[in-house]
């Protein structure tokens, strides 16, 4: 499974790129707006620093202004990929931009069902917030169960990328479900590497060392 950073911070890409375990960035409105800078520059360093794909969403809300929005976008770096919204106008931009090889990831995705419409769309990608399912008393990762399950048994091209991860557990999760991708913010991406027995074990493993390194005879000269 692929790993992407939720995220429009270029520091914390860089520093958790640097570990080799980022695949890509998806960004949106809300978390470009919290960055200084201009959403075009935003995205186009981002890019530079990622060799995988980048998602960078439209705000426009109608066909024509969508489609001229994401030819904009999808201009900025080959490894751009524009972000549609699940909308009755969202799915017939993404029909007209995926048609001319420009990538899309349907987002805003909360029903199995409105994943299988992005796919028979042309999307690159469908991704469904399983958070916000979680936060209203549903279980956001039966969307991702159903979704795998419909992609396996058509062979559908779209991949599914899971999102709105709050904690490594939903990682994990996507993970046994066999979901394509999973974003998520930096600090769930840190909050995977950290165990109380790795923290104890490191510091026993360099406790014994200093004890070991006290307790050698002087050599006598």
């Amino acid at each position: 499974m692929k790993l992407f950073l939720d995220t429009a911070n270029i520091e914390w890409i860089r520093r958790l790129n640097r570990m080799g375990v980022v695949d890509g960035v998806t960004t949106n409105p809300t978390l470009v707006a919290k960055e200084p800078g201009e959403f075009e520059d935003i995205v186009s360093e981002i890019c530079r620093e990622v060799a995988g794909d980048v998602s960078a969403e439209v705000v426009a809300t109608t066909h024509d202004d969508m489609v001229a929005e994401a030819k904009r976008l999808a201009s900025l770096a080959p490894n751009v990929v524009v972000k549609m919204p699940i909308t009755p106008e969202g799915l017939r931009a993404t029909r007209t931009v995926s048609s001319k090889g420009i990538r899309v990831n349907v987002t805003l995705i909360f029903s199995a069902n409105q994943g299988l419409l992005a796919a028979k769309a042309g999307a690159s990608f469908v991704s469904p917030f399983i958070g916000r399912l979680d936060d209203i008393g549903h279980r956001g990762m039966e969307v991702v169960e159903d979704l795998v399950r419909i992609r396996d048994n058509y062979g559908l091209k779209a991949e599914v990328l899971v999102g709105s991860i709050r904690h490594p557990q939903h990682v994990l999760d996507a993970a046994r479900i066999g979901a394509d991708i999973s974003t998520m913010p930096p600090e769930v991406m840190m909050k995977m590497m950290e165990h109380p027995l790795t923290d104890s074990g490191l510091k026993r493993f360099l406790d014994d060392w200093e004890k070991a390194k006290k307790a050698k005879p002087q050599i006598l000269r």
